[in-house]
């Protein structure tokens, strides 16, 4: 029976072409490439800006699609709920257990996370008729509130200044 062999290597790694002779088969030719000033522009908007654009300015609040600004200066509390990238308040809701446990989530709190914690269990009792099981998780800055109050915790935080 035959042997059948097969060559894996490419025409220009095992005949070099004239114009140069590469050491290493192995390792890829460089592609040939040409730096453009003119042409960085495309690829300035690809790069993530390293700062968070400004609020635009509207003249009335809340906008037609309902976002608030934070107040100016901001509350003085012992805590903070930071917006959003794209300037939102971050409270999420999550589902679980294939949608039979109902969570709401309130990320990016910064400094005393117990005191909105205290303060989430005065306020939730009024709106859900009992008091709120509440998990704090230091580490992630995160309040998981069980059940849905997701739009009841947005207008309490707007009230408060964030």
């Amino acid at each position: 029976m035959p042997k059948v062999s097969a060559c894996l290597c490419s025409q220009q790694a095992t005949s070099p072409s004239a114009e140069g002779v590469r050491t290493d088969p192995l390792k890829p030719a460089q592609p040939e490439f040409v730096e453009s000033r003119e042409d960085f522009k495309w690829v300035e908007r690809l790069i993530p800006r390293h700062q968070i654009p400004p609020i635009p300015e509207h003249p009335n609040y809340p906008t037609p699609c309902g976002w608030v600004p934070p107040r100016d200066p901001p509350p003085d509390l012992p805590y903070s709920v930071r917006r959003s990238r794209f300037c939102h308040i971050p409270v999420y809701q999550r589902f679980r257990k294939g949608g039979s446990r109902k969570q709401t989530v309130i990320a990016h709190i910064e400094g005393d996370i117990w005191a909105l914690e205290k303060e989430l269990e005065k306020f939730l009792p009024a709106i859900i008729g009992r008091n709120p099981a509440i998990q704090v998780n230091e580490v992630a800055r995160k309040i998981v509130v069980k059940g849905l109050v997701m739009e009841e915790v947005k207008k309490w935080l707007l009230e408060k200044g964030f």
